[in-house]
């Protein structure tokens, strides 16, 4: 890949300017920018004041290090074009020439997009998919009750940066009663010192049904990559819809990923969300997800895996505003080296929200005594006729677990895979795509070292 070293377009109001010009948007978009632009200027970085900021150190990072760079700096890398898990290509459904099936693929770098194509028998069927300034160019209408207002874009200074500055980013329109059977690939990459600051938008009609597999990578050699990313997610899924969502971050070590998500479900809608945490410097994300309709369901899935000085923050919601409804989340994370893993999680119950089961639990592994996990799980509950139950345990490896696998045979570190495989498969046994479930585990057992 081609890199530059020329300074980057700083997040200012000329930069706001020239983005509109590249890429112009229907008037309302555009309004939408420059007033997450007003926002902006008025905003200074998150602090530790802030409830949800209050965990996480954001001493070391730079506003005016990073900014938008122009097309011209970008050269799609060869190996991108296959999903960032070499074991993702033993998808479920293979073709001949041993590629996963993939019903459409999206792949940007730095912000800007390279490839953009969907199989013909579903924009027949009235699915619209592809780069978010073409589609909403074309079919704004369709999307403006959706598009950036999922998604807080004035909370605070990198809610506002996205507002404005979104980039690279891709929308998914699945229409009422469609069906779709292979999954739909979006990677986001960036190379040294590049900046992401893409936008997902999924809708599924009613009765609608798909899986979609959003991925980030970073283009060098592992260790020696940069970034910052500021990127945004917000899914509706629709009357009786079914959605399969997964979000694998794999960044480099030295990216900067903040990242808003939410999910919207309504009456007897159901969403399967798995998120993957493995790369970056530092990750602070809002996961949130509202059941808005009556018997709407929400299963969200977390495996999290730090080493050296990572930071990973995680602030997850589930928001019970409809009567009768499920959630249930569960999130793991084992940490070695010097690492730190934050996981905030909030169970929501509105008054009219009666019959609500909502679960969430936590746990931590921890595979060094230099590493540090805090837990923090919380009811907010209105409601009088609930089920509403949380738990979280951190803790270190049983020593008596690897003494007993070491006599059988095993070397230090194999013994420390087996027993971290273990502690993660309860929520690798909820993941329903095998090839995301079997890379996540190689994945995770590549990174993992003896106990200190």
């Amino acid at each position: 890949m081609t890199t530059t070293t020329a300074p980057s377009t700083t997040f200012d109001r000329e930069a706001l300017e020239l983005l509109l010009q590249s890429q112009p948007l229907p008037e309302w978009a555009e309004q939408q920018r420059r007033a997450a632009m007003d926002r902006l200027d008025s905003l200074a970085l998150p602090d530790r004041r802030q409830e949800h900021w209050m965990r996480t150190d954001l001493r070391m990072f730079k506003p005016q290090a990073w900014g938008l760079r122009p097309a011209s700096s970008v050269t799609p890398p060869e190996g991108l074009l296959a999903p960032a898990f070499p074991q993702a290509a033993e998808a479920d459904a293979v073709t001949a020439g041993g590629r996963p099936d993939y019903a459409g693929r999206f792949v940007s770098v730095n912000g800007h997009v390279v490839r953009n194509e969907i199989d013909q028998d579903l924009t027949n069927q009235g699915v619209v998919f592809g780069a978010a300034a073409d589609v909403l160019a074309e079919q704004g209408d369709l999307f403006r009750d959706h598009w950036l207002k999922i998604i807080d874009t004035e909370g605070d200074y990198f809610a506002a940066l996205h507002g404005a500055f979104h980039r690279g980013s891709m929308v998914l329109y699945v229409p009422p009663g469609v069906r779709i059977a292979d999954p739909i690939h979006c990677l986001a990459a960036m190379d040294d010192g590049g900046v992401d600051t893409s936008h997902v938008l999924v809708v599924l009609g009613e009765g609608a049904e798909a899986t979609v597999l959003t991925e980030t990578a970073s283009c060098s050699e592992t260790g020696t990559s940069t970034g910052f990313h500021c990127g945004g997610t917000e899914i509706v899924v629709g009357k009786g819809a079914f959605l399969r969502m997964v979000n694998v971050q794999n960044w480099d070590r030295g990216v900067w990923h903040i990242a808003r998500q939410k999910a919207v479900v309504h009456g007897r809608g159901r969403l399967q969300w798995t998120l993957a945490a493995l790369g970056s410097r530092l990750s602070q994300v809002a996961q949130d997800v509202a059941l808005v309709g009556e018997h709407a369901e929400g299963q969200v899935n977390g495996v999290m895996f730090t080493e050296g000085r990572q930071q990973l923050v995680y602030n997850t919601l589930q928001h019970h505003e409809a009567a009768s409804c499920r959630s249930d989340l569960l999130y793991k994370g084992a940490l070695q080296d010097r690492s730190r893993l934050v996981w905030r999680g909030m169970i929501k119950v509105d008054k009219q929200a009666q019959k609500t089961d909502g679960y969430q639990r936590n746990d931590n592994l921890m595979l060094s005594a230099s590493a540090r996990a805090d837990s923090i799980p919380g009811l907010e509950i209105e409601a009088d006729d609930v089920r509403c139950t949380h738990g979280a345990t951190s803790g270190r490896v049983d020593e008596e677990q690897i003494f007993y696998a070491q006599a059988r045979g095993l070397s230090a570190d194999e013994a420390a895979r087996l027993v971290v495989a273990g502690f993660f498969q309860q929520v690798f046994d909820r993941i329903t795509i095998a090839s995301v479930r079997e890379a996540l585990a190689a994945a995770i057992g590549s990174r993992i070292r003896r106990v200190s």
